[in-house]
């Protein structure tokens, strides 16, 4: 008997018919959203030993304009505005979303759509712009867009430098540090980004890498290093085996 391959064609679900494009309901729209966000949560916690924060935090919808030099900054920002409550927009290269996706039910907006992240900062979030218009080197601030400072004027928000480092220091998984800036101009941004991320790269030279910033409140409560995990297994380990 010949075997006929069989072609899967995605369904969109509608009341009495059934139509290309999904292969689940639309009525379960939330649940997925919410899956989605609950990974990304999840990753950051299992994947970072913690994410601090320091400065003041602006009230309402701003544009928040972060150095952008670590794949995990854009998840970093949703968690924390998550934590928060705060609703969350994020600007994003067409590559990017072709790439991902489901991150536009997480807020992701087209960076060739200015509107619609226009009316997200209007209407309360925080709209994440990279200062630097994509993912860059670790080191020194480079070329910064124009983008943040035309946005957070148009919507008539604040707009908040902020100094971001995703590093690995003195424990096994990496940290996440975050530098809220006071709200600047367009004009200002560059240099108050700047600044704030020199005083963020001293407070990393000059600190013991084992311990966490002096200063910088910790805003989640991720798993911490697996070796920090293991320590106490380790140690009932040495009793058991007469190593202490």
């Amino acid at each position: 008997m010949a075997l006929v391959a069989a072609r899967l064609i995605p369904v969109r679900f509608l009341p009495g018919r059934l139509l290309p494009g999904r292969l689940i309901p639309a009525r379960l729209d939330p649940l997925v959203t919410l899956g989605l966000g609950r990974m990304v949560r999840r990753s950051v916690r299992d994947g970072l030993r913690g994410v601090w924060i320091r400065g003041a935090l602006p009230v309402g919808g701003a544009v928040l304009s972060p150095s952008h030099q670590s794949w995990w900054d854009g998840y970093v920002l949703y968690d924390l505005c998550a934590a928060l409550g705060q609703p969350y927009s994020v600007l994003m290269t067409a590559r990017q979303l072709d790439n991902f996706p489901f991150l536009k039910r997480l807020g992701a907006i087209p960076d060739s759509q200015p509107r619609p992240a226009l009316r997200a900062a209007q209407s309360g979030a925080w709209v994440v712009v990279f200062a630097e218009g994509a993912l860059r080197p670790a080191g020194r601030l480079g070329p910064l867009r124009a983008g943040a400072g035309w946005l957070a004027g148009r919507a008539g928000v604040p707009l908040v430098p902020v100094a971001l480092r995703v590093t690995l220091r003195g424990q096994q998984q990496p940290e996440a540090y975050l530098r809220f800036g006071a709200p600047t101009d367009a004009t200002g941004l560059e240099a108050a980004l700047a600044h704030e991320l020199a005083l963020l790269d001293a407070d990393l030279l000059g600190s013991d890498p084992e311990q966490p910033l002096a200063g910088y409140l910790r805003f989640s409560a991720p798993k911490g290093s697996q070796n920090e995990r293991l320590a106490g297994a380790s140690r009932l380990l040495a009793r058991i085996t007469g190593d202490l």
